[in-house]
């Protein structure tokens, strides 16, 4: 928020790796901080397949699933979801790019 009303000059990646139950807020923040061309790239948004469950009461992901909603929804975005498999579980993360 403060860099938003310090009006800072847009930058070209911006990565989205903190509380999952505001992910929804920091993409409203990056789309004001990006510019056309501009990457938004979200991290942890697999959480081993519970983005898929739809009576989730955990927080993180029904915060998840709304960001999914969001860059699934914005005209000014191209997105795509990208799963990760490893020693740390199922997990992934999204890349949007600002077209617009």
């Amino acid at each position: 928020m403060k860099l938003v009303q310090e009006n800072v000059e847009p930058f070209d990646i911006i990565f989205i790796d903190a509380d999952k139950a505001n992910n929804p807020l920091y993409l409203d923040y990056s789309l004001q901080l990006a510019k056309t061309g501009s990457l938004i790239i979200a991290d942890n948004i697999i959480r081993e397949g519970e983005i898929l469950n739809e009576n989730s009461s955990d927080e993180r992901v029904i915060g998840i699933q709304q960001y999914l909603e969001k860059i699934a929804a914005e005209s000014s975005l191209e997105s795509v979801a990208i799963a990760t498999i490893g020693i740390k579980g199922i997990d992934g993360f999204s890349l949007s790019i600002v077209t617009k």
